[in-house]
This record gives structure tokens, C-alpha cells and sequence, in this order.
């Protein structure tokens, strides 16, 4: 019986180390299962620690031989530039000091870090040349919308595009009658149609000698008019300018643009004095009266002067001034309104110190705007003349201030002139315009590289690392 009891004692000792035991395991796998979440979390928070730590990382940039520090992250906004995508700065990496050697210029490289570490400004040292900031900043591949935005900082046109006709042909057209520059043929047909402008400006004003126009007086009639040596070679130039004006109509890519531009309203309007004198000539020849009277016909034929400003399509010093002009619209306003102040001021003042004197020119307000603007302007044509003590001093005063009111704003529009001058000469010298897609600045041409040369080095490199 003692045995049997023992025997029971032993069973039941087993059965509640197996209960134990069992609940121990439970037990561990309750605790494996509420600290598996527990070392996820600390694998997430060890993996934004590590990033953030390679974001913070420094990086050390030596351009031929200055040193500059600066982080991650902050190169890491522009991937799409040669330090900022890793892979492309890698060709630069030095393992032997640790930093990036770049044989470049280094006043240049304090703007191309401010790129990085301002967000995308791109702004130019004052003592740097343009052409070598802009080989910099292709070295470096920060183009695109900064590039465009620095260069319209500097004042360069923005870079319009030009449509193109669609149809081939067309387009051949336009190119040889819009763009000299596109073939030699369209340099060709630039030079004859600047010829034939300057062949009917000089027929425009010899004309007008007395001798031709006694004999222009003779020859009457429709008859006489086309034997006349002036009118011929008038048709002719008014033949190919009729010509121009009609294949650049029909070979535009948007007809709404090309009533818009200025240059074809000035073409349209040099062309019709002639048709309207050709008209009145023929109602003369037919018996009939002319329409218009004789002074609306030299107006419509002074019309003939603004072919002059044809020249402006070809001229790059017409296109300068007219540049010039509208940068310094407002100065001019301010010329004209000091000039307006100064004409009442002084013409007022000079009427009343000669009204007394019986022998005056000055009879009115009015009548002494004249001498007021001249005076003012230094031109003196002494038609009007003070002649009284009182009238004389308003002379000396008009003549002083019109000089310190000149000298004011002409320094800006000399100044304007002077930097589209120059913008223009550096602009001819570094760029190559190309038809269609004309372009600020050329592009400069990228230095010689080997690019096995850099795969053999950076694999050399990546070997060192792993030694």
C-alpha cells in the first residue's frame, strides 16, 4: 500500500511539472508574441535614425584646393544635378581625404552652393564674366527653369517660341523670308529687299529736287506718269515689297500673329501712298475729280517716309534703339512733364515782363510757347528774342533750368542704350541662333571626357573602399 501511495504521489508531482511547464510555455510565448511589435518598432526607429543620420551627414567639396562643408540634405533637393544625384558626383569622390575634388573655378562656387542652399536662386558674383558663370552652371547642370530665370535677371529676352508652319514647304518659305540667318539664299533676299528700301527712300527724296519736279510738272496725264523715271522704279520697289509682304502672308503659321506684329503693319502701310496716287491719277485720266484733296495726297505720301523703319527688320542698331525707347518710357514721360512745367512756367513769366514794350514779339501766352521750348531745349533760333531788363533775366533762368531738366533723366536713357549695346554685342558673340527655337546663349560645349576613364576610376575606387 505504501508503494501504490508513493506511486500516486510521483504521478501527480509530473502531472504538475507538465501543468508548469506548460503554462511557462504559455507563459514565454505570450511574452514572445508581445515583444515581437516591440523589436519591429525599434527596427522602424533605427531605420529613420539612420537615414536621418545620412541626411545629416557633411560633405566636403574642394574645388581647386578651397574647401567647402555643407550636408546632405542640402545637396539632395536637386537630384537631377551633378551633386545632388550620388552616382554623378561619385566621379569626383576622393578616398584618400574624403571629400569631393572638383578642378573648377572657385569664386563661381559660392553662387552654385547658394543654389542648393537657397532652394534654386542662381545669382552671379559681381567680378565674374558672364560666359564663365554660365560654363560653370552647365558644368554643374543647374539648367533649366533657373537657368531661365537667371538669364531673364540679367536681362536677356525670354526665349519665346516660334511656331513653324506644319507643311514643309511652307516652312522652307518662312525661313528663307522671316530668318537671313537660316541659309545663305535667305542672307540673299535679306540684302536685296535692304537695297530696295534704301533705293526707294533716296527716290523719295530726290523728287522732291526743283528740277524733277518741274519735270514731273510736264509730263501730265496717266501717260506722262509712266514714262516718268521716278514712278518706274517706284513700281518696281512697290512691286517687291507688295511681293515680300504677300509670301510671308501666305507661309505664316498664324495669320492673327502676323497682322499683330508691327514690322508687317509698317510694310502694309509703306505700300499704300503708292496704290492710292496710282488711283487719283487713273480718276484724272478717266476726267474724273479726285476723292481726296491735295493735302490729304502729301500726307498719304509722306506715308512713304516710315519705309525707313523696314530697315529695323535687318538693322540690329535700330532694334537697340527701339529697345532703349521702351526701357525708358518712363524717363521720357518725366522729360516731357519737366519740360511741359518749365514752357508755362517761362512763358508765362516772359509775357508779362514784355507786355509793356510796344515792339514785343511775345504778343501772348501762346505765342511765347515757342520761345519757351526752344530756349529750354538750347536751341536758340532768335526769331523771339527778350528785349526789356525783366525779360531778359526769365531768358537767363529759362536757359539754366532747361539745361539741369535735360541733364536729368537723359544719364538713365544713356545708360539704357549702353546696356542693351553691349547686352547685344555679347549676345551676337556668344550665341548661335538656330530657326524655330532661337536660343539666349549658345551652348557652350561640353570639355572632352573619357567616360571609361571615369568607370575604370571609380571602380578602382569602390575596390579601395572594400579593401
Amino acid at each position: 500500500m505504501d508503494e501504490m501511495n508513493h506511486n500516486i504521489t510521483c504521478l501527480k508531482d509530473k502531472e504538475t511539472t507538465r501543468d508548469g511547464d506548460q503554462e511557462h510555455q504559455s507563459d514565454s510565448t505570450q511574452d514572445l508574441t508581445l515583444t515581437v511589435p516591440k523589436k519591429r518598432k525599434s527596427r522602424k526607429s533605427s531605420s529613420l535614425w539612420r537615414s536621418s543620420g545620412v541626411l545629416s551627414e557633411r560633405v566636403v567639396i574642394n574645388v581647386s584646393g578651397l574647401r567647402f562643408e555643407t550636408q546632405l540634405r542640402t545637396l539632395s533637393q536637386f537630384p537631377d544635378t551633378l551633386l545632388g544625384d550620388p552616382q554623378k558626383r561619385g566621379r569626383y569622390y576622393d578616398p584618400l581625404h574624403n571629400e569631393y575634388f572638383l578642378d573648377r573655378n572657385r569664386p563661381c562656387f559660392d553662387s552654385i552652393l547658394y543654389f542648393y542652399q537657397s532652394g534654386g536662386r542662381l545669382k552671379r558674383p559681381a567680378n565674374i564674366p558672364l560666359d564663365v558663370f554660365i560654363d560653370e552652371v552647365k558644368f554643374y547642370q543647374l539648367e533649366g527653369e533657373a537657368l531661365a530665370r537667371f538669364l531673364e535677371d540679367e536681362g536677356f529676352p525670354k526665349d519665346e517660341e516660334r511656331p513653324m508652319p506644319e507643311n514643309e514647304f511652307q516652312k522652307q518659305v518662312w525661313l528663307l523670308f522671316e530668318y537671313p540667318e537660316s541659309s545663305a539664299a535667305a542672307r540673299i533676299i535679306a540684302i536685296i529687299s535692304v537695297m530696295v528700301i534704301l533705293v526707294s527712300i533716296v527716290i523719295f527724296c530726290l523728287e522732291t529736287l526743283p528740277d524733277f519736279k518741274d519735270e514731273r510738272e510736264i509730263l501730265t496725264g496717266l501717260k506722262g506718269l509712266l514714262f516718268y523715271p521716278f514712278f518706274v522704279v517706284e513700281t518696281m520697289c512697290i512691286c517687291w515689297f507688295s511681293f515680300e509682304l504677300l509670301v510671308r502672308f501666305v507661309a505664316c503659321p498664324s495669320k492673327t500673329n502676323f497682322f499683330r506684329d508691327i514690322m508687317n503693319i509698317i510694310d502694309f502701310v509703306a505700300i499704300i501712298p503708292y496704290f492710292v496716287t496710282l488711283g487719283t491719277e487713273l480718276a484724272r485720266a478717266k476726267g474724273g475729280t479726285p476723292a481726296m484733296s491735295l493735302a490729304i495726297l502729301r500726307v498719304i505720301r509722306l506715308v512713304r517716309v516710315f519705309r525707313i523703319f523696314k530697315l529695323s527688320r535687318h538693322s540690329k542698331g535700330l532694334q537697340i534703339l527701339g529697345q532703349t525707347l521702351k526701357a525708358s518710357m518712363r524717363e521720357l514721360g518725366l522729360l516731357i512733364f519737366f519740360l511741359f512745367i518749365g514752357v508755362i512756367l517761362f512763358s508765362s513769366s516772359v509775357y508779362f515782363a514784355e507786355v509793356d514794350n510796344e515792339n514785343t514779339a511775345f504778343t501772348s501766352i501762346p505765342e511765347s510757347f515757342w520761345w519757351a521750348v526752344v530756349t529750354m531745349t538750347t536751341v536758340g533760333y532768335g526769331d523771339m528774342s527778350p528785349v526789356t531788363v525783366g525779360g531778359k533775366l526769365v531768358g537767363s533762368l529759362c536757359a539754366i533750368a532747361g539745361v539741369l531738366t535735360i541733364s536729368l533723366p537723359v544719364p538713365v536713357i544713356v545708360s539704357n542704350f549702353s546696356y542693351f549695346y553691349h547686352r547685344e554685342t555679347e549676345h551676337s558673340t556668344e550665341s548661335k541662333n538656330t530657326p524655330g527655337d532661337v536660343k539666349i546663349v549658345r551652348q557652350i560645349a561640353d570639355r572632352p571626357k573619357c567616360l571609361e576613364f571615369y568607370k575604370m576610376k571609380s571602380d578602382c575606387r569602390k575596390s579601395r573602399m572594400i579593401r
